[in-house]
């Protein structure tokens, strides 16, 4: 029996690490004695519905060092897309027309890249495979940043994402600390549901270093009172006070803290700007103190400078195991990390059903945020601090790092 080919696609937000995966898959096929050529989905499922595929076997021959590079590029080789798939119940146009696509394509695994939304493509298109009695593996590889998809211990991306914020926080703190005048800086970090990105803030502090003094998390209800009561008792022991503040802080009624009325996106999720700018009109307000925010924005998930090896090299493992799973006749899953110990760090990779992950979102432990609510506990910087270790080895040229070109990408159709 002739060997059959994978398709591989990315979908959601970016992240420095995503790519890592994608090489593992390339390398995994590369290497494989079951599967034969690997294609790439341009702008995730939106790829194959549009017949916008890459050969990534011709650009790992092509392209020197092509895994290697892309390993350690940033953000999405493939490009992303954020498409929700409609339930085949009610049209499985949609469905019927992927699945004829894989058959053009001779494909007999299939694997998306991805975060929470991701994986309810991964879920709607295992079960319709199930139904027609396709013998595709549909299998999903984690990513995200915000650190919040069940099951998994942690998520690739999560970890470089964790060390640039706390990185930032640490410089910003330098630059604070230089003016002997009372002031106040709000560093808003990405978060819209869980707190995890905005709790590495904490990772910041060492022997001479005590910022961020403040956190609030989407996790805890933010009371407005509460906060400026906080920031003047900060201001009583400290000329310079630093804050890191979620993007999805949000009050007792779940209402969000924004500079303006969110959007939202095909998945129903808000699109958040502007906590940190309402924070810093709060404390203008009440205290008489000079006062900035900074939003972190895209920054945070594209800083591959500032990676984290770990991150990448758990990454292309995640890569280089779906594969392996793909050929033993799994799908219906992701892959998962299991954390064996904190010191040492140790992890073990296995599978998790979909059903369990899909459309779900884990939240930081209350007991990993102290009772006030506006700091981490000790065992919440224990979790994170493994995930942030280590540098991988960039290349530079004319002093700037040297990535992947993604000229198939930003182009006019």
């Amino acid at each position: 029996m002739s060997k059959k080919n994978v398709i591989v696609a990315q979908s959601g937000g970016p992240t420095v690490a995503i790519n890592a995966s994608l090489a593992g898959v390339v390398q995994a096929v590369i290497q494989s004695e079951n599967y034969n050529v690997v294609y790439g989905s341009i702008y995730g499922i939106l790829g194959i519905l549009e017949n916008h595929i890459l050969n990534l076997s011709e650009k790992a021959e092509e392209i020197p060092d092509f895994i290697e590079t892309l390993k350690i590029s940033p953000s999405m080789y493939l490009g992303s897309c954020r498409y929700k798939l409609p339930d085949y119940e009610d049209d499985d146009a949609t469905y019927a027309f992927i699945f004829n696509q894989f058959k053009k394509y001779d494909i007999g695994a299939f694997f998306y890249i991805g975060g929470n939304d991701s994986m309810d493509t991964v879920s709607k298109l295992s079960h319709y495979g199930e139904q027609i009695g396709s013998d595709i593996r549909i299998i999903g590889i984690p990513k995200t940043i915000d650190n919040d998809l069940c099951i998994t211990d942690h998520t690739p991306g999560y970890g470089s994402a964790a060390k640039y914020v706390a990185s930032s926080i640490l410089e910003v703190a330098h630059d604070t600390y230089i003016y002997s005048v009372k002031s106040v800086t709000i560093v808003e970090i990405m978060g819209r549901d869980a707190g995890w990105l905005t709790a590495a803030s904490a990772l910041a502090r060492n022997s001479y270093n005590t910022a961020p003094h403040l956190i609030y998390f989407p996790e805890v209800a933010f009371d407005k009172d509460q906060f400026i009561a906080d920031v003047k008792e900060q201001l009583s022991k400290r000329n310079n006070v630093i804050i890191a503040v979620s993007e999805g802080i949000r009050d007792k009624d779940g209402n969000y803290f924004s500079a303006a009325k969110p959007a939202s996106d095909q998945f129903g999720h808000a699109q958040l700007s502007g906590a940190g700018k309402c924070l810093e009109y709060f404390i203008k307000e009440a205290i008489n103190v000079k006062v900035r925010s900074i939003e972190l924005n895209v920054l945070q998930r594209c800083g591959a400078h500032i990676s984290s090896l770990t991150d990448i090299e758990e990454s292309f493992s995640l890569g280089l195991h779906a594969v392996s799973c793909a050929a033993s006749g799994m799908s219906k899953c992701m892959l998962i990390i299991k954390r064996i110990s904190d010191s040492p760090y140790q992890t073990a990779i296995t599978t998790a059903d979909i059903k369990g992950i899909a459309n779900e979102a884990k939240s930081i432990p209350r007991q990993w945020i102290n009772e006030a609510g506006n700091d981490v506990t000790p065992d919440l910087v224990n979790y994170m601090a493994p995930l942030i270790t280590g540098e991988p080895d960039i290349s530079y040229q004319n002093g700037l790092p040297v990535y992947l070109p993604v000229t198939h990408l930003n182009t006019i159709n």
